[in-house]
């Protein structure tokens, strides 16, 4: 005979859990509404305004009317303005190539340098630019004048005759951006020399490898997510800058950011300035894109 089977009757819920769990879910909202609020008020809004605003019309007095139209999109592909977007993106990557010349060097030094000194030159790199940025480029503009500092010094040394011109042209754009986008190149690259196993450069060594050839085939390679967050961070901003083109380029060097602002400010046309923001929006999507699709492959080829 089979001894009866007692089957044990369900513990009730802890009324504490239920409890816990609202308090969890109200933390949740708490920490994440203020943002998600934050992020639909000052992003998502003014990026739908912006798009409706690009299918209107200018009105005679600078405002939009009706009728809708795909004008301002047509219009932004015309030969002078697809100039301005060629001469940006060109200008965005010697940037963004000049920033990651200048940052490599610095980055691997501070990375390689004793724990005691890191601090201290990451300091020396970031505290410049607790200086806002105007004043920056105002100091740049005094070095780079005709009466400037650089000049004045060649002209006393006897190397130059006469003046050279360093200021109002692309040359000058390219150093302002340089300068001001160089920290944002240096700080990914840090971040991913100092995570490099150094065993495996001692093992390069080992094996016959010369500096140049560890540098090429194992430093390198293993700090490329560096280099392209670097890249990232470095080339998008550079395309929408508009301030140091117009105090360092003059009239001579539009880029698209300049456009925009001219034609929200001077020429008063709100639905073409709205459709090159789109379209600068546009562009830097598929810049993250192109660099997301870098990454994922990337990542699968080290998996494999």
């Amino acid at each position: 005979m089979n001894p009866p089977v007692i089957e044990s009757a369900p513990s009730p819920e802890s009324p504490a859990k239920p409890k816990l769990k609202r308090h969890i879910d109200y933390g949740r909202a708490w920490t994440i509404g203020p943002v998600f609020l934050w992020m639909v008020l000052l992003f998502l809004l003014p990026m739908v305004l912006v798009f409706a605003v690009s299918f209107f019309t200018r009105s005679s007095f600078g405002g939009i009317e009706f009728p809708l139209t795909l004008e301002n999109y047509t219009r932004f592909f015309d030969p002078l303005y697809f100039k301005i977007i060629w001469i940006s993106c060109v200008l965005a990557f010697f940037t963004t190539i000049c920033c990651l010349v200048l940052g490599y060097p610095f980055a691997y030094i501070i990375a390689r340098s004793p724990m005691q000194y890191r601090n201290l030159l990451m300091l020396l790199i970031i505290v410049p630019f607790w200086t806002n940025s105007l004043i920056r480029t105002y100091a740049w503009i005094v070095l780079l004048r005709t009466e400037g500092v650089i000049n004045t010094f060649l002209l006393q040394l006897g190397l130059i005759e006469q003046p050279l011109s360093l200021l109002y042209n692309e040359t000058a754009v390219l150093i302002g951006l340089v300068y001001t986008m160089l920290p944002f190149m240096v700080l990914p690259l840090y971040a991913s020399i100092e995570k490099l196993d150094r065993s495996l450069l001692e093992a390069s060594k080992d094996l016959g490898a010369k500096p140049w050839q560890t540098f090429g085939r194992v430093t390198l390679p293993l700090t490329t997510p560096g280099i392209l967050a670097g890249s990232l961070l470095v080339f998008i901003p550079s395309l929408g800058l508009f301030f140091i083109p117009d105090l360092m380029g003059g009239s001579k060097t539009i880029l698209i950011g300049n456009h925009i602002k001219n034609q929200f400010l001077t020429a008063r046309d709100w639905p073409f300035g709205s459709a090159s923001s789109i379209i600068l929006m546009v562009l830097t999507l598929v810049f993250i894109a192109v660099y997301i699709m870098i990454t994922k492959d990337k990542q699968g080829k080290e998996l494999v």
